[in-house]
């Protein structure tokens, strides 16, 4: 009996009517814990500067030209839901495709700028390590981590909008992934900012 109720299509629906509600406050709850995350990063990285011998150095011009890239991709991610909401299938696949690219490309752009800074010996550990180089990096390479989370949703949802998934109906997958791609640009843009100004 229990089989046939959750094999029948009025429990399916309301499965899924579930799960698709709880979706954004569990997002939510990540983000707020990834905040945390990085609110205490940030902090810790202010008390370690102020214990003395902390080495100051420019930040890589090529950490610029990647925030203008990962905003651009936010605007290229609104526009893709924008066109879902539209019903425009070909524009949503565009713009989730160009969004992806512009993924990689902040991508390759935050390699050249952690390879510029290895030639300065602005290294994460070792003998000629200092402080203030191995927290740059870290932060470099924990927003590296949540990144691929992005890229891997962005795929996702990229490959279900070549299957015509998403329109003015059914945004939820693609609002989920929108919200996320824009908290990870938010996030690198007060960290840009962050270690920009403070140094």
């Amino acid at each position: 009996m229990e089989d046939k109720i959750k094999a029948s299509p009025t429990y399916k629906a309301e499965l899924k009517a579930a799960q698709n509600k709880a979706s954004k406050p569990l997002l939510w709850i990540g983000i707020f814990s990834m905040v945390m995350f990085w609110a205490g990063l940030t902090s810790a990285y202010v008390v370690r500067a102020d214990n003395g011998n902390w080495l100051i150095f420019n930040v890589p011009n090529i950490f610029i030209i990647s925030t203008a890239v990962i905003i651009t991709s936010s605007i290229t991610m609104f526009y893709a839901l924008n066109s879902a909401k539209k019903n425009n299938y070909t524009q949503v696949t565009i713009g989730l495709l160009i969004t992806l690219l512009l993924g990689f490309v902040f991508v390759y752009c935050q390699y050249q700028g952690w390879m510029e800074l290895y030639s300065k010996d602005i290294v994460m550990g070792g003998k000629k390590s200092n402080a203030s180089g191995s927290f740059f990096i870290l932060f470099v390479f924990a927003h590296w981590a949540h990144l691929a989370g992005g890229i891997i949703s962005l795929t996702i949802t990229l490959l279900k909008s070549l299957r015509k998934r998403y329109n003015a109906e059914n945004t939820l997958g693609l609002e989920l992934c929108s919200i996320y791609w824009h908290f990870l640009d938010i996030l690198w843009v007060y960290l840009f900012l962050f270690l920009y100004y403070i140094r």
